[in-house]
């Protein structure tokens, strides 16, 4: 009588099957547009058989669900890690830079080239007419604009640099916050699989998490055996390194943070720039990632003072603050004797006629056409103030000259007879202080690059190239992650339709369980009921 109802355990077992065949297909298709999921397939086996009383063989004894897997590629997984790093990187990097060519508005018609010919032009109107009102003060005006270009330019990157630096500090914290609900989620993963089973969904949540956190800094990640569970099975533990140190040791977790100098790294620097470095002290050194991305370029001065090798904000700012003390010493004290290098030597008896040797209409020179603002004051300081600058000769004290500082002398903004024009007291036709000035524009002996406009388009240039490098390695890493990011979709992605096929099929075989039920049923009944009856 017992084997009698085996059909029938036969046929349960089916209807179970199928069932939890279709909740997970169902579950599949709830999370058709969940970030991250991977599709989760059941591992049905054929039951254990028995043997046959009689010894005739085995009798099958139907089907058993043993397992949910999560179809997952965990080599797909590393590579779009080790990839996105490099992404995250040229990414920012890209941004940035872009940001930074804006900033220089070349070419334009408010860009260096524009205003530096608008203030030689007003110069040769000068030389036309060097006694008229309008002119006099159309070059002191030209004169204000190409400062405040320098002042504008060189303040937008203060900006950008703090801008970095908050960002800097917002990266850390982001990452922070993913190693601790990674920490998290090792602790429900590992409790939930000690008895044998997959927590499929965790996983999916933790992996999410990685790739967020592989494209702000360079993570290595690992599953580290560690030992034996009482089954047998393998004690795994999820490690993330950064640097060669463990950020994430399964259930511990070891935090960055963010230190603000004491010291400036760059002379060009901003004040109270973060360091990032570990919780406990310890130095870091970011290799990837927006992290390394942003670092350079706060921070890169072509690997001077340990700064990155890399052409960031510090640099430009230098080679500003090199264009205004070079462009503002040969302006104010003449046509000069040059080293090799190209830079101005202040003490040869070969230097000729500068700003500084022309007479205004006042009949008097000796001033400067280019000083600096006095913070204090709000204004620019005279030609007596900008002697009494630190610094032991005349060049020293251009030193002192910043493209955040430089302005229009006092005396030239105060009244523009005090432009010197002539080489001589009260002679106003005289202009050949003015046309030295002029033929500054195209001295090619200014700066080791050329003329004046030419170092400014060598400087333009030099962000451009790496402006378009930072895209073209941008652009490449992102087609490697699609690329990857594809296959994942592939392979562990959700397909509606085969969802929809699956579903059929498992639903199929859920009514031809049932049906079986019924059928062992009527059997049973007949067996039990209607047996011997007339």
């Amino acid at each position: 009588m017992g084997e009698s109802f085996f059909g029938l355990n036969i046929a349960v077992r089916g209807l179970f099957s199928a069932q939890r065949n279709l909740d997970i297909v169902n579950h599949n298709l709830n999370n058709v547009n969940t970030p991250g999921y991977s599709r989760q397939q059941v591992v049905q086996v054929a039951a254990r058989p028995i043997a046959a009383y009689n010894g005739t063989g085995m009798i099958g004894s139907g089907s058993d669900v043993v397992a949910v897997n999560r179809v997952r590629d965990e080599y797909l997984d590393f590579k779009y890690w080790s990839e996105n790093v490099s992404y995250g990187e040229w990414d920012a990097k890209m941004a940035l830079l872009s940001e930074m060519e804006v900033t220089f508005n070349e070419p334009s018609d408010s860009g260096f080239t524009t205003i530096l010919g608008d203030f030689y032009s007003s110069l040769q109107e000068l030389a036309k007419d060097s006694g008229s009102p309008a002119v006099r003060s159309l070059v002191r005006q030209k004169g204000v604009t190409a400062a405040k270009y320098f002042n504008s330019t060189t303040t937008h990157f203060d900006n950008l640099q703090a801008d970095i630096n908050y960002r800097i500090n917002a990266n850390v914290k982001e990452t922070n916050s993913l190693a601790t609900q990674i920490q998290e989620l090792n602790r429900q993963i590992y409790v939930s699989e000690l008895e044998g089973n997959s927590a499929n969904d965790l996983r999916d949540q933790r992996t999410l998490l990685v790739d967020k956190m592989s494209k702000i800094i360079n993570i290595e990640v690992n599953e580290v055996v560690v030992g034996k569970l009482s089954d047998g099975r393998e004690d795994k533990h999820f490690v993330i390194t950064v640097s060669g140190k463990a950020i994430i040791d399964h259930f511990n977790i070891s935090k960055l943070a963010v230190e603000q100098r004491k010291t400036k790294l760059n002379e060009e620097d901003i004040p109270d720039l973060y360091e990032v470095r570990w919780e406990d002290g310890n130095s870091l050194k970011v290799k990837g990632g927006e992290l390394r991305g942003y670092l350079d370029i706060r921070d890169g001065n072509e690997g001077g003072n340990g700064s990155p090798l890399y052409k960031g904000i510090p640099f430009y700012q230098k080679k500003l603050n090199e264009f205004v003390r070079t462009f503002a010493m040969a302006f104010n004290e003449g046509d000069m004797d040059y080293n090799g290098d190209g830079s101005i030597d202040m003490t040869s008896s070969e230097n000729g006629q500068g700003y500084v040797d022309g007479f205004g209409l006042d009949g008097l020179n000796g001033r400067r056409f280019f000083t600096i603002l006095d913070d204090t004051a709000n204004q620019s300081i005279d030609s007596t103030a900008f002697l009494a600058l630190s610094g032991a000769t005349v060049r020293d004290k251009y030193k002192n000259v910043t493209a955040k500082n430089i302005a229009v002398g006092f005396e030239a903004m105060t009244d523009y007879n005090t432009i010197g024009a002539s080489d001589a007291a009260g002679e106003t036709g005289n202009i050949n202080v003015l046309g030295k000035l002029l033929d500054m524009r195209h001295d090619a002996q200014m700066f080791g690059v050329g003329a004046p406009e030419d170092f400014m388009k060598s400087l333009v240039a030099t962000l451009g190239i790496d402006s378009q490098q930072s895209v073209t390695y941008s652009n490449s890493q992102l087609a490697i992650i699609k690329q990857i990011e594809n296959k994942r979709l592939s392979d562990s992605g959700v397909s509606i339709d085969e969802e929809m096929t699956n579903m059929v099929k498992f639903q199929q075989a859920y009514n031809a369980s049932a049906r079986m039920i019924q059928t062992m049923s009527e059997v049973y009944d007949t067996l039990i009921n209607r047996l011997g009856l007339r």
